[in-house]
C-alpha cells in the first residue's frame, strides 16, 4: 500500500470515527427521548382515566344515572386496559370491587356513601402511582441522556488523543525507514555486500528494501564467483554425462534442451548441436519418441525401441533438478531452500533383464507343460490302483495313495497356474468375452468345491439376486478366481463353519465376494496378498500354495477392466472380492 494511501486512509478513519460515535450518542439520546415519552404517555392516559371517573362522581349525585355509568365503565375498562406499573393492579380491582358493589348496592341503601368514597381513595392511589412512576421515569431519562452526552465527550477526547499521538509519530515514520537505507548504503559502500534492508511493511520503503536486498544478493554472488571452478565444474559434469550408458535428456524450468548425450542421439536419432537450446515443444511435433519421454505418456512403461541392430527395451526414469533458491523470499511461515531447474529423463536400457525374464518365462510354460503331462499319468495310475476291480489294498496302502493323489493334485494345480503365469507375463492372455450372468458364474464355482466343502462341513450360503444384470467377461476365466477364492477360504476355515459368497450391483458394476470366518490375514501381510509367489506363513496346520493364485487372479480381473481387493480382520475372518463393469 502507498504511502500517500496510508496517510490519507489513516485521517479519514478519524474523521468516520468521530462522525459515527458522535452520531451513534446522538441517535441513542434521541431514541432515549422517544422511549421516555412513550412511557410516560401510558402514566398521562391513566391520570387522564381516573380524572374522568372522578369527574362522573362529582358531577352527579347518588343514585348515578343511566348516562354516567356508561361513561364510569368506558374509562374503568380504559383502565383496565392500561395497567403499567407495579401496584396498579391492585388498586384498580379493588377499584372495581367497590364499583359493582355500588352498582349492586341500587346507591338507594346507607352503604352507598361508603362505596363511594372507597372508589375515590382507590382512584386516588391510582393517580399517586403513575404520578411517582412519571417523575421515576423522568429522572431515569434524564440520567440516560447525561450518560449519553458523558460518552460523547470521553469517545471526542479519546479520538483527539489518537489524531495528537498520529501527529507527533508521524515524522518518525517516514525518517526512520530513510536513515536505514541511507545506512545501508554507506555499508555497501564499504564492499559489505551482506548488509540487507528488512522492512515489514508493503509500501513504497519495502520495495526500496526488496531492490537493495536483490542488489547487494547479486553484488555478493558476483564477489563469491569463480567462473574457471564453474567451467571446469561443467566440463566435469558433462563428460561424466557423455559416458553414461544410458540414455539422458536434459530439460530446464523454461522447456528448453539443456544437453543430451550420444546414446540418447542414437535412439532419438538426432543430434545434440541441432537441439541444445531448442525448445522442446518445437521437436514433440518432428519426433514421436521425444513426445513420448517429455510428456511422459510412456510413464511407468517398457519402452520398446530399435536401437543397436535389434529391438531393445527401456525404461523411462525422471528426475527433477532442484537447485538452492537464492531467491529473496517473502516473509512466509515456510522457506524454500530449493528450486526447480529442470528435468532429467533418463532411458535405462532394460534389454538384457527383459531376455532374461523372457527366457525364464519360457522355461516355466516348458517345464510346466512338461510336468503336467506325466502327474495326470500318475493321478489316472492312482485312481486305478484306488479301484476294487484291480486288486484290494489294506488300509496303509490306501492311505499311501491318497497322500500321493493329494501332492499330485497339489503339483498338477501348481503347474497349471505357472502356465497362466507364463501367459500373463507374455501377454497372451486369452479372453473369450460373452454375456454372463452372475449367477452362472456363482454356480459354477460353488459347484467345483461342493464335494471339498462337504468333506469339511461347511455350509456355503450363496446370495445374488435373480435380476442382476449380466456382465461382458470370459466366463471360464472369472470362475477360476473365484473357485481359487472359494478353494484358499475352504482350506483355511475351521470345521463346520459357513462361507458366504455374494454377487451385488454397486455403482454399474458387479461385486463377487467370497466372505470366510476364520482367523484373518494379519494387516502386514494384505498389501502383498496379489504379489507373485507371496504365501502367507502358516501354524502348520494348512499347506500353503504355490503364491501365485490371487496374482494370476488379479492379472485376469484387471484384464476384464475389473478391480480386486480384499478386507481382512484377525478374528473377524477374511473377504475377498473382485468386480467387473455390467453391460
Amino acid at each position: 500500500m502507498k504511502i500517500k494511501t496510508k496517510i490519507r486512509l489513516g485521517f479519514g478513519f478519524l474523521f468516520v470515527v468521530v462522525l459515527f460515535f458522535g452520531g451513534l450518542s446522538l441517535f441513542y439520546i434521541n431514541e432515549i427521548s422517544k422511549s421516555a415519552k412513550v412511557i410516560l404517555k401510558d402514566n398521562y392516559e391513566s391520570l387522564r382515566y381516573a380524572r374522568d371517573m372522578r369527574e362522573v362522581l362529582d358531577e352527579n349525585t347518588l343514585p348515578l344515572p343511566a348516562t354516567a355509568i356508561k361513561r364510569f365503565d368506558a374509562d374503568l375498562k380504559k383502565e383496565q386496559r392500561n395497567i403499567t406499573e407495579r401496584g396498579e393492579k391492585e388498586e384498580v380491582d379493588y377499584l372495581v370491587q367497590a364499583y359493582n358493589q355500588l352498582i349492586q348496592s341500587g346507591q338507594t341503601t346507607a352503604n352507598a356513601a361508603l362505596y363511594e368514597r372507597t372508589i375515590r381513595q382507590h382512584l386516588r392511589k391510582i393517580e399517586d402511582i403513575n404520578m411517582q412512576a412519571i417523575v421515576r421515569k423522568h429522572n431515569n431519562a434524564q440520567a440516560s441522556v447525561k450518560n449519553a452526552i458523558m460518552l460523547l465527550g470521553l469517545v471526542g477526547s479519546i479520538t483527539f488523543l489518537i489524531l495528537f499521538s498520529f501527529i507527533i509519530n508521524f515524522p518518525g515514520f517516514v525518517a526512520n525507514p530513510l536513515r536505514q537505507v541511507l545506512d545501508g548504503i554507506r555499508e555497501i559502500g564499504k564492499r559489505n555486500y551482506k548488509q540487507r534492508l528488512e522492512f515489514k511493511t508493503n509500501d513504497e520503503f519495502a520495495e526500496l528494501a526488496r531492490a537493495f536486498n536483490q542488489m547487494a544478493s547479486r553484488l555478493n554472488d558476483w564477489e563469491n564467483s569463480n567462473l574457471a571452478n564453474v567451467m571446469s565444474e561443467k566440463l566435469r559434469i558433462e563428460t561424466i554425462i557423455a559416458q553414461m550408458q544410458d540414455a539422458i535428456i536434459g530439460v530446464n524450468e523454461k522447456e528448453e534442451i539443456l544437453f543430451i548425450n550420444e546414446v540418447a542421439e542414437n535412439i532419438l536419432n538426432v543430434r545434440s548441436d541441432q537441439v541444445t537450446g531448442k525448445n522442446a515443444g518445437e521437436l514433440i511435433g518432428k519426433n514421436d519418441l521425444f513426445k513420448h519421454i517429455l510428456k511422459n505418456e510412456a510413464k511407468e512403461k517398457t519402452l520398446k525401441i530399435y536401437a543397436n541392430g535389434k529391438e531393445s527395451y527401456f525404461q523411462l526414469e525422471k528426475r527433477e533438478i532442484i537447485t538452492p533458491n537464492y531467491d529473496q523470499q517473502k516473509e512466509e511461515a515456510i522457506l524454500t531452500t530449493g528450486k526447480s531447474a529442470g528435468m532429467v529423463y533418463i532411458l535405462k536400457n532394460i534389454t538384457q533383464f527383459k531376455e532374461l525374464d523372457e527366457a525364464k518365462t519360457n522355461f516355466i510354460a516348458t517345464v510346466s507343460h512338461e510336468l503336467k503331462t506325466p502327474i495326470s499319468s500318475i493321478k489316472m495310475s492312482l485312481k486305478l490302483l484306488a479301484d476294487e476291480r484291480v486288486g484290494a489294498l489294506n488300509s496303509e496302502q490306501k492311505g499311501l495313495i491318497q497322500h500321493i493323489s493329494d501332492d499330485s493334485g497339489r503339483l498338477l494345480k501348481i503347474t497349471g497356474e505357472l502356465l497362466d503365469l507364463s501367459q500373463v507375463e507374455t501377454g497372451n492372455i486369452q479372453l473369450n468375452f460373452v454375456p454372463a450372468d452372475p449367477n452362472d458364474i456363482i454356480n459354477y464355482a460353488v459347484n467345483a468345491v461342493k464335494f471339498q466343502a462337504e468333506q469339511k462341513e461347511i455350509q456355503l450360503d450363496v446370495i445374488s439376486g435373480n435380476s442382476l444384470p449380466k456382465v461382458n467377461a470370459d466366463i471360464e476365466k472369472t470362475a477360476w478366481v473365484l473357485i481359487n477364492f472359494l478353494s484358499n477360504a475352504l482350506r483355511y476355515s475351521p470345521e463346520k463353519t459357513r462361507i458366504v459368497i455374494q454377487a451385488v450391483q454397486s455403482n454399474g458394476s458387479i461385486e463377487f465376494s467370497v466372505k470366510d470366518f476364520g482367523k484373518g490375514i494379519d494387516e502386514q501381510y494384505k498389501l502383498k496378498l496379489f504379489d507373485r509367489y507371496f504365501r502367507v506363513p502358516t501354524d502348520g496346520k494348512n499347506k500353503s500354495g504355490s503364491g501365485l493364485g490371487l496374482a494370476i487372479s488379479k492379472d485376469f480381473i484387471e484384464a476384464q477392466s475389473g478391480n480386486i481387493g480384499v478386507e481382512s480382520a484377525i478374528g473377524e475372518g477374511s473377504r475377498f472380492y473382485f468386480m467387473l463393469p455390467v453391460m
